[in-house]
């Protein structure tokens, strides 16, 4: 180990035993890229604690070498959060992956950082609850990386981020001692909010080893539908129409570019187009009831009927089975594979009051084709929380790494249209190292004094994901 002084890594080794580190180059080369490739890591040992004793007892060691720490989840990220620089640590928490209690008077789960997000979700359907927390990723990706980035997803609009689905955390703090802060108390008005100052923070302040979740009752009817829609502006207005029609029944509502739908039902095998008709634009609504003696359906046909009538909509299909259902929500989630097959994207992961997604569409498209002619917009996400992932592809006739030669000239336009509509250059990514340069940028000079005053005041080494963030 060229920067590890010994006696830390017999320390180490000691207290981890021969399944708790590695330094074996086919496991390193593993945790040491991220999913897009942008960035690659340079840990030179990679920590697997069993415990929240373990880590502890490791983050202590490092602090006492002067040894920087960064914390890894499923390292599922997009900006680059849970990358190690050079002499730097990695402690990823897979084997800290118990669901400790389903409370069912309570209404919480009880986990371990380590807890795929999946099988959180299994573990509260054995109890008929649900933890609606719903990512792409959600079969690989660990509940402590969704708490640190304040994860977002498919069911926002309906139940919050991970931010507004978390109760308490144990939190393991930059000199090795614990915060026991998990609670299941619902209203909590003591002093600080300490909990949300490790949410969101991607691991810069500490790191997650266990929480308490919300949960809530198991949906038992399901009725999903998918529109042809003329522009934004029309999908917006459904959406107003579909909160007040259903009573705030809408668990998703997804708009997507028909360049993305096309996208998938081109290179996605085994998926059907929902509609014959041609459109500019598409939305896929889901409603969910836990309520047994609930119509969906019914309310669902009227809601379209109605859509269509006005305008706001030119066509609609509702699901008439769940493999149906299954083919809708397939091709709206495989848009992000399906574009890699295009060449090049240049991705935004962007939000903006959801009134105001329109407005953001229009200019940034303009720009874009401003900047690069003959650029393919491929535009979709959560327009029901104002979340637009806003990528573009390539144009055809470019070569790739001239296109993706701009990115950051393209970053900069629609950022600056984003910041102009009030908006965030980052929805439910994170900042990572990505986006830190950006946030420095953006931010007001009161925000950023007081996220580095947090900053120095937890760690004021900067031993704790040192270069993310801040």
């Amino acid at each position: 180990m060229s920067f590890l002084p010994e006696a830390a890594l017999t320390e180490l080794k000691d207290l981890l035993g021969p399944k708790g580190f590695s330094v074996e180059s086919d496991v390193l080369a593993a945790h040491n890229s991220e999913a897009r490739g942008k960035f690659t890591g340079a840990s030179e040992i990679i920590l697997f604690p069993a415990s929240t004793e373990e880590v502890a007892k490791a983050v202590a060691i490092c602090a006492a070498h002067d040894i920087a720490v960064v914390p890894q989840g499923g390292n599922t990220g997009r900006c680059g959060g849970a990358v190690a620089g050079d002499k730097q640590i990695l402690i990823n928490l897979k084997r800290m992956n118990k669901v400790i209690e389903i409370d069912g008077r309570d209404f919480t789960a009880t986990v371990e950082a380590g807890a795929i997000l999946q099988t959180i979700h299994e573990a509260a359907e054995e109890q008929d609850l649900l933890f609606p927390l719903s990512l792409g990723a959600e079969g690989t990706c660990q509940i402590g990386g969704n708490l640190a980035t304040n994860a977002g997803g498919l069911n926002v609009i309906r139940y919050g981020n991970a931010r507004d689905l978390c109760l308490g955390l144990e939190v393991v703090l930059p000199d090795g001692t614990v915060w026991n802060g998990l609670s299941k108390l619902r209203k909590d008005n003591t002093g600080y909010d300490l909990r949300d100052l490790f949410i969101g923070a991607e691991g810069t302040l500490g790191i997650i080893t266990k929480a308490t979740l919300k949960l809530f009752a198991q949906p038992k009817h399901i009725a999903t539908a998918w529109l042809a829609v003329p522009s934004p502006e029309c999908a917006i207005d459904l959406l107003a129409l579909a909160r007040r029609h259903t009573g705030d029944g809408i668990s998703a509502f997804e708009l997507m570019s028909d360049f993305a739908h096309d996208l998938s039902v081109t290179y996605l095998q085994n998926l059907t187009r929902p509609l014959a008709t041609k459109t500019p634009w598409h939305v896929l609504i889901e409603l969910t009831s836990s309520r047994s003696d609930d119509d969906l359906q019914t309310l669902l046909v009227d809601l379209l009927g109605q859509a269509v009538e006005i305008g706001l909509a030119s066509d609609a299909t509702i699901a008439q089975s769940e493999a149906q259902r299954k083919n809708l929500w397939a091709i709206r989630e495989g848009i992000p594979e399906a574009q890699g097959y295009e060449g090049g994207s240049i991705k935004h992961d962007v939000s903006v009051p959801v009134s105001k997604v329109p407005d953001l569409l229009k200019r940034g498209m303009a720009a874009a084709e401003a900047l690069i002619p003959g650029i393919r917009p491929c535009p979709f996400g959560h327009v029901g929380d104002g979340n637009i992932h806003f990528n573009f592809s390539q144009p055809a006739t470019m070569d790739k790494q001239v296109y993706l030669a701009k990115w950051e000239s393209l970053n900069g336009i629609i950022h600056d249209i984003v910041a102009d509509l009030g908006g965030s250059i980052s929805a439910e990514h994170g900042i990572g190292q990505l986006k830190r340069d950006d946030l420095a940028h953006y931010a007001s000079v009161e925000k950023l004094k007081l996220l580095h005053a947090i900053k120095k005041a937890i760690d004021p080494d900067n031993r704790l994901n040192p270069g993310k963030v801040v």
